[in-house]
């Protein structure tokens, strides 16, 4: 049975690393942390179509696991991070999970304590990583160290602590420096996001139940879907496009994000 579990992890594992197109050694660094966090943002989607569709969402790994590694499909951040942690501790990390709030075009400041994010430990450095957010984020881990401008590209971000929030994570746009959720380093047991996802499955504000939202960074730049509207950036500029059938917009979703809906 011991074997016969090994085998079943270690397959499970190598089906997640296929699922995000990661081809390398797992050698426990610093590098493979940054490469997972890359692959993954670039092939699982940011999605709440199951919360629109009024299906419960479970954290459960394994029911996460079926989700998106089995089934294609993508998540939000509770889903999303939790999946991703577990694949990491798999493979050898220490992660801590924390939640923030998301402070972003939030209009009701301060925000709620809604999203989940990771404190990874990979040679002798601790990293924030993050693969459940729709908007632009950092593509690879940012180092904890606090007000080290970090360049990823044409993007550019930092860790700041304020008095109140704890740490906060800042990206530059425009010369200034604008915040995009804060934490603090409280550990967080599954259960504890159990509420949160609850409220933002079924509160009447909660942002998650207005209309569809689904993102994914390509490595052309970014598909995103809101409400009906499918947009896709790539260095050439901006294509959008409303399907006019529910086949047409089921045939976008595969095309652009690999969701096939039941």
């Amino acid at each position: 049975m011991e074997l016969f579990d090994m085998f079943s992890k270690n397959s499970q594992i190598q089906t997640y690393l296929e699922r995000i197109g990661f081809e390398g050694s797992l050698d426990g660094s610093a590098k493979l942390l940054a490469d997972l966090q890359e692959c993954h943002l670039h092939t699982v989607p940011y999605e709440n179509l199951d919360i629109m569709n009024r299906i419960a969402l479970s954290l459960d790994p394994q029911d996460v696991y079926q989700k998106i590694v089995v089934r294609g499909r993508g998540g939000y951040c509770f889903e999303l991070n939790a999946l991703f942690g577990w694949l990491l501790r798999e493979l050898g990390y220490s992660v801590t999970d924390l939640v923030a709030r998301f402070w972003r075009d939030e209009p009701n400041s301060p925000p709620k304590r809604r999203h989940h994010v990771l404190k990874v430990e990979a040679e002798g450095t601790a990293y924030l990583c993050d693969v459940g957010v729709g908007g632009i984020v950092p593509r690879r881990p940012i180092a904890w160290i606090e007000g080290l401008e970090q360049h990823q590209g044409e993007e550019s971000y930092r860790l700041e602590r304020d008095v109140y929030y704890g740490w906060m994570l800042c990206e530059q746009k425009n010369k200034e420096w604008n915040r995009i959720y804060s934490f603090t380093e409280e550990p967080q047991l599954p259960k504890d996001f159990t509420f949160a996802t609850f409220w933002c499955e079924n509160a009447p504000d909660s942002i998650f139940t207005k209309s569809p939202m689904v993102a994914m960074r390509t490595r052309e730049g970014r598909n995103t879907l809101a409400g009906r509207e499918f947009r896709i950036f790539t260095s050439a500029g901006v294509r959008t496009f409303t399907p006019e059938t529910e086949e047409e917009y089921k045939v976008a979703l595969q095309e652009h994000f690999g969701i096939h809906l039941d």
